[in-house]
């Protein structure tokens, strides 16, 4: 195997994804190539309704493509079963969503403590390292607020402490400063930003923020169902 092929953490290859309604069938994803290595950055955009949340789910294995192939560290990924699937992405990937999708009746600690406790990691060890991450993020004073205590953009901070905790290989994130002001946008993203420098994850976003997307190492653009890089 390659030293390229060794550094690559996602893959996807011929991905089509087809939607079949009785005798209707609607074809979302045509031929997806995509190919994401260690600690790159790149992010998806394009129209509303374009395919650019179903192409993450597929990346994630949350959901199977109708054709093509999603391989995790260089390793089959969309052919295994769904318990198989989730063992993977507990091991090497994090997500952050527009909706940061926290458990309300869990303080910031907790919430970030989550993924680590899937695992079964001890509680003393799970929480050493969610203090660790949240101070990293700036809410070493907030750990034991709940969701509902925290600011929009805290709650995100929250959010991308709880994707890092399992030092993923790479971060999926589905319009992840969607839901936040512009100002609180720019903060979050520019820590996402400082975070994929310095720990070295790679990072896969799918944004409607133009400006945001050319930040990135590469941009593509989602459409008729291809991924086309943009210049």
């Amino acid at each position: 195997m390659s030293e390229e092929l060794n550094k690559m953490v996602l893959s996807a290859q011929g991905i089509q994804k087809i939607y079949q309604e009785g005798s209707i069938s609607t074809q979302v994803l045509t031929h997806v190539d995509l190919n994401i290595a260690a600690g790159e950055k790149a992010a998806i955009i394009g129209a509303s309704g374009s395919g650019k949340s179903t192409l993450l789910h597929l990346l994630a294995g949350l959901d199977q493509p109708s054709a093509g192939d999603v391989s995790l560290m260089s390793q089959p990924f969309s052919s295994l079963s769904a318990v198989k699937r989730g063992q993977m992405r507990n091991s090497h990937m994090g997500f952050i969503y527009q909706f940061h999708h926290l458990l309300p009746e869990l303080t910031a600690l907790e919430n970030v403590m989550v993924p680590l406790r899937i695992r079964r990691e001890s509680p003393r060890s799970a929480q050493q390292k969610a203090e660790a991450l949240l101070k990293r993020v700036g809410l070493a004073d907030r750990v034991d607020h709940k969701p509902g205590e925290l600011s929009g953009g805290e709650r995100q901070r929250v959010s991308i402490a709880r994707a890092l905790i399992t030092r993923p290989a790479i971060i999926l994130a589905d319009e992840p400063t969607g839901n936040l002001d512009h100002e609180t946008a720019e903060q979050v993203f520019e820590l996402m930003l400082e975070l994929n420098q310095e720990l070295q994850t790679a990072l896969l976003i799918v944004t409607h923020d133009l400006e945001l997307a050319k930040r990135m190492d590469r941009q593509f653009n989602l459409l008729d169902g291809r991924l086309q890089l943009v210049e």
